[in-house]
């Protein structure tokens, strides 16, 4: 494939760089490829699916679908490492593996600020990197940038915002290297642009240290994964499309079953909470335990005896977005309230005249 041409038409000793990006974990997927093409087993499921997503044979099977498009991925990953040793480049090519967000269409997951929405694999391997160990450092992928650089022997500039991971990746420890890596910052603002009938964001940012998350709703009067269309006047959407249009309903969590089947039981007494949960308006603080609470649940954010770590947690996210000149502090988030960020666009913007699709 291109990854062979790519090498084949390299001049002898020139760097190169390769980025592999499939779309394997991305909705939507085939029901039941997990089973049918991994042998993954759905039941095997039952009794071990976090707080968060709700342990039925419909979520169980949507999920283990999931964990096949990522064995299919892994595969992959596993032609391309075969035409770099058929090169004879492995021993002289930093390989980076990872992801940009946590699994699609789920609870918690991506467009969400938690865990399950922001957590990704970092696997690193090549020349200098010693291997066979697992790093518990907080470490954010806009340390790749500075870390590709270091790498080659050029320094960093100063304005960049990630720390490079250099001197990890070349330490012999495992645990915990360098103590100051004790937190990392995340953020979100739009996913889809008509999640909300006025095409507004919803903005978040956090703090995740070892033992806590505090997660920052700058607008908890809107909802966080879409206004619910269709679900409060009607017309209410079919599970056919609360399976495959990402737009219908909740448009800031993609579609599939596992959004279908909690639509479906909402209003019945066994999953109402969940669902409001997990698809209602949020408090403008949000504060978790990860020791006791690592599905985060529980919400400690009002607790009388987590206000210090709160007001500690709170004081330096804001030290960090202070830092970083994020516009979202500035007039009121202006930047991202306005056009061409958000809002109606501009007169002369050709997606103007188009209507926007539910």
């Amino acid at each position: 494939g291109n990854f062979r041409d790519l090498l084949s038409a390299r001049p002898d000793s020139a760097p190169f760089c390769y980025w592999f990006g499939p779309t394997n974990v991305h909705r939507k997927w085939i029901k039941g490829s997990g089973m049918a093409l991994w042998d993954i087993d759905p039941d095997s499921l039952k009794g071990k699916m976090p707080a968060f997503l709700p342990d039925v044979p419909e979520v169980r099977q949507d999920l283990a679908d999931y964990f096949g498009e990522i064995a299919a991925w892994d595969a992959a990953i596993g032609v391309l490492l075969d035409e770099l040793d058929r090169a004879g480049l492995t021993d002289n090519t930093l390989i980076v593996i990872s992801g940009d967000h946590g699994a699609p269409g789920f609870p918690h997951g991506k467009c969400n600020l938690y865990d399950f929405g922001t957590g990704v694999c970092l696997s690193v391997t090549g020349p200098g990197v010693r291997g066979g160990r697992v790093v518990d450092d907080m470490v954010s992928l806009i340390d790749l940038a500075p870390t590709f650089l270091e790498a080659a022997g050029v320094a960093p500039p100063e304005m960049m915002t990630g720390r490079s991971l250099w001197p990890i990746l070349r330490s012999d420890k495992s645990g915990l290297v360098d103590p100051a890596r004790d937190c990392v910052y995340t953020g979100r603002e739009r996913h889809v642009e008509n999640a909300r009938a006025d095409l507004t964001p919803y903005p978040q940012r956090a703090i995740r240290t070892h033992d806590h998350l505090l997660i920052r709703n700058f607008r908890p009067d809107r909802w966080p994964l879409g206004d619910p269309y269709g679900l409060v006047d009607g017309p209410e959407p079919t599970v056919e499309e609360l399976e495959n249009n990402t737009r219908i309903t909740l448009p800031d969590e993609d579609a599939g079953p596992t959004k279908a089947w909690l639509v479906g039981v909402r209003k019945g007494e066994e999953w109402k909470e969940h669902f409001n949960k997990v698809y209602g308006k949020r408090p403008q603080i949000e504060l978790y335990d990860l020791r006791n609470d690592p599905a985060e649940m529980q919400n400690l954010a009002d607790d009388p005896t987590h206000q210090t770590i709160r007001q500690q947690l709170e004081q330096r996210l804001l030290a960090e977005l202070k830092r970083t000149d994020d516009p979202r502090l500035v007039d009121n988030g202006r930047f991202y309230e306005t056009p061409p960020m958000a809002g109606p666009p501009y007169p002369d913007d050709p997606a103007a005249g188009r209507q926007k699709k539910r």
